[in-house]
């Protein structure tokens, strides 16, 4: 398997602070991203996600932290995102205000992902969907309209060419996030909450996704869903598991690269939200600033509960219960800044 040597030529974090301009394009992140999730860090707004699938918008938003339908956000009222651009994307003003997205005085982040571009119809199962896969990174993003069987068969063509590991799934109407972990704690097919601090849910007779398919699950009859499918990729993706210590000591994540991107949840307990970290908000360490994708809060410096991104993985440094309960299980997702060492056996460095 190819290894990524660059991985910001699939994904990139971009910061920006307001201006109250009514349009502006946010660049910076290297390509034209086709899924980009952006977020208001100074202040209480929901979490914006917005692929090229579905397109961008003032009615195209989800959210991370509800239940709302697409659109269901007030995004044509308080400013959106209206476009996928060549270097990023553009936010615009709504009908009232700018302040989810450029406000003066307000800070953001974007997180963007290359897929495929331009979607295609894949007939590869019994339901047809859209899809734009980048079989490189392995991220894909499926739309497909939902038959209302609600089984464990996989009926619907993802487009990666190999297993997805961690599929997050929700149907465009009010309903829940779901995470899929696909062999991630161990060899069960299980599912978490993206929009609660719930535990995992075994999913008991489902399916696991093949390198072709995945399910219908949960999605309503002739409700459309939108799924972002990832497969781990040497040198720029890896998802798995941990079990806490207690200790300030805490354990080390190994992935096999330096860290760009970190998002944790405590799988074994309820009671726990998610919590996503990225090296553009802290640009050494101790990695602190916490952003809540199962809440609308504005960003946390928590010295507190520090972290550390090392040139091969993560460093847990707190004993908080976000991350590091004695005996608790927590997954995690992890994109790279820099492979530990690339194809021109040039070796990461640590912060």
């Amino acid at each position: 398997m190819a290894q990524i040597n660059k991985p910001t030529d699939y994904f990139n974090t971009v910061l920006w602070s307001g201006d109250s301009t009514s349009s502006r394009n946010i660049t910076g992140a290297g390509f034209q991203p086709d899924f980009v999730w952006q977020k208001c860090r100074s202040h209480a707004v929901p979490h914006l996600l917005y692929d090229s699938v579905r397109g961008a918008g003032n009615d195209k938003e989800l959210s991370s932290n509800g239940t709302t339908a697409e659109g269901g956000e007030s995004c044509e009222t308080n400013g959106f995102m209206s476009a996928f651009i060549s270097d990023g994307f553009t936010v615009a003003q709504g009908s009232s205000d700018t302040f989810y997205v450029n406000l003066t005085g307000r800070t953001y982040v974007g997180w963007n992902w290359l897929a495929g571009g331009t979607a295609s119809s894949n007939t590869d199962g019994s339901i047809t969907s859209t899809v734009s896969a980048n079989t490189t990174s392995g991220f894909s993003i499926v739309k497909w309209l939902g038959d209302g069987s609600n089984d464990t068969s996989n009926k619907i063509g993802h487009g990666l060419g190999v297993a997805p590991k961690i599929i997050i799934y929700k149907s465009l109407s009010v309903a829940n996030w779901y995470v899929w972990l696909n062999k991630v704690i161990d060899s069960s097919q299980d599912t978490l909450y993206l929009n609660t601090t719930e535990a995992k849910v075994d999913m008991g007779s489902a399916v696991e996704p093949t390198s072709l398919l995945i399910s219908n699950n949960s999605v309503p009859n002739g409700e459309n869903a939108i799924a972002y499918c990832f497969a781990e990729k040497k040198g720029f993706s890896k998802f798995g598991s941990y079990v806490g210590n207690g200790n300030a000591d805490g354990p080390f994540v190994y992935t096999g690269f330096k860290p760009a991107w970190f998002l944790v949840k405590q799988s074994s307990a309820s009671g726990q939200h998610w919590y996503l970290f990225d090296n553009k908000r802290d640009t050494f360490n101790a990695v602190t600033r916490q952003l809540y994708p199962s809440l609308n809060a504005a960003e946390s410096n928590d010295t507190g509960s520090p972290i550390d991104f090392t040139s091969n993985g993560v460093k847990i440094r707190n004993t908080s219960g976000h991350d590091n309960t004695s005996g608790a299980t927590y997954i995690y997702m992890a994109f790279a800044e820099n492979p530990l060492v690339g194809t021109n056996n040039i070796p990461a460095t640590a912060r």
